[in-house]
């Protein structure tokens, strides 16, 4: 069987067994891609579409990275809002007066004003530089600047305030206007921000402790490879550590840092996406537990993307597995993986890089995926059900090779 484990605070190991049966426990929902979202006009094309977010008007944000594009393809704005249907309402972005625009696009996160943030993941992402992506975005929803964190390859490292380092994901909490960082591909921490103001207001690492910088603290999909510190030559190549496949894991945060969201309950859920798991603390920052997910692999990295459902108490989380190619529709408040769904290929409703993710409010899932996928995909919600869909993936399925 395909086991997920799952570490809580007091130190106690569980062993969560994958569904494989017909018949669910508890119900579960249940989704069917749409094939004809989205609809863009113009001729226009997307291209690695690494952030999907949803406005409180159950508008679809979407940022791509128009330089991926070939020169004879008709390239849309890098920042594409459409509507829940899928169909075009504005786009816009790019180099402008007053800030750094990102030189590889990697996060859009739209909160309940209606204010868009953007980060970028350069030199990693199918960059066309050297430059480092330190910076956050904050713009109106027409595309108007209002301000910037940080600034181009100017981080000190993760106990830097004033700066990150190509972050994974970003998300504004409503209930405190607390700007939370997944940070990231160069740094390995949690950053939290005033979201007005932009003031530093704490950071913590893996376990809540403080983050550190460390040359094996790890590396893009793996754990232990070296990662290149701020302002020093990158270190010599050297094997990746053994992935640790019982216990903990890791003190540490591996990079990339790549997936934060907070629910309604005040828990921070964090992705390790190397690491394989996922991490929930307190907004202040103390540890409360762990899941791995797909921890056997077969990829070397796993947890991407997270999104809740929309009811109230937030029932189901929801995990994108970039490395094997999946969506996990899991029990939020056990953390036990009810079914996965989702192989590498071409195909609607089948995936190839899936980044992130979000959900809307009427429990639609929406997919992005970076190369080779280089498409965003809609799951329409079909609703709760006694058994597994006929697409819940087998224990051969999973432990196939992507």
């Amino acid at each position: 069987m395909v086991r997920q484990g799952l570490w809580l605070a007091s130190g106690a190991l569980f062993f969560l067994i994958a569904a494989g049966a017909a018949f669910a426990a508890d119900p579960v929902p249940v989704f069917e891609v749409d094939a004809a979202w989205p609809q863009l006009p113009n001729g226009w094309v997307i291209s690695n579409v690494s952030k999907i977010s949803v406005d409180s008007h159950d508008n679809v944000w979407i940022i791509h990275r128009p330089l991926t594009i070939p020169a004879d393809k008709k390239s849309a704005p890098a920042v594409v809002e459409l509507d829940a249907n899928g169909k075009f309402v504005r786009a816009w972005g790019g180099e402008g007066n007053g800030y750094d625009w990102p030189d590889a696009e990697h996060n859009i996160f739209v909160d309940y004003n209606d204010n868009v943030y953007i980060s970028g993941s350069s030199p990693s992402g199918q960059s066309k530089t050297t430059r480092s992506d330190d910076m956050i975005l904050k713009f109106s929803a027409d595309g108007k600047f209002l301000k910037e964190f940080g600034g181009r390859s100017v981080s000190k490292g993760s106990l830097d305030p004033a700066a990150v380092n190509k972050p994974g994901d970003i998300y504004v909490w409503p209930k405190t206007n607390e700007l939370y960082v997944a940070d990231g591909y160069g740094n390995r921490r949690v950053l939290v921000l005033d979201a007005e103001t932009f003031a530093f207001k704490r950071m913590w690492g893996a376990f809540g402790k403080p983050p550190t910088d460390d040359a094996f603290s790890g590396g893009p999909g793996s754990n232990g490879q070296p990662a290149q510190l701020p302002g020093q030559p990158a270190p010599a190549s050297a094997p990746p550590a053994p992935f640790e496949l019982e216990g903990q894991g890791p003190d540490r945060f591996a990079g990339p840092v790549h997936g934060i969201a907070v629910s309604n309950d005040g828990i921070v859920y964090v992705l390790d996406r190397s690491n394989r798991r996922m991490q929930l603390f307190t907004p202040e920052g103390k540890y409360l537990g762990q899941m791995f997910l797909n921890r056997g692999g077969p990829a070397t990295g796993s947890a991407s993307g997270l999104a809740f459902s929309p009811d109230a108490q937030q029932k189901y989380l929801y995990l994108s597995d970039y490395g094997n190619s999946h969506i996990a529709v899991v029990d939020r408040k056990t953390l036990k993986v009810l079914y996965q769904f989702g192989v590498r290929g071409p195909e609607a409703g089948n995936f190839q890089g899936v980044h992130h993710i979000a959900v809307d409010s009427k429990g639609n899932l929406y997919t992005a995926e970076v190369a080779p996928g280089a498409r965003a995909q809609k799951f329409l919600f079909k609703g709760l059900s006694p058994t597994l869909p006929p697409g819940a993936l087998s224990d051969a399925q999973l432990a196939a090779k992507p």
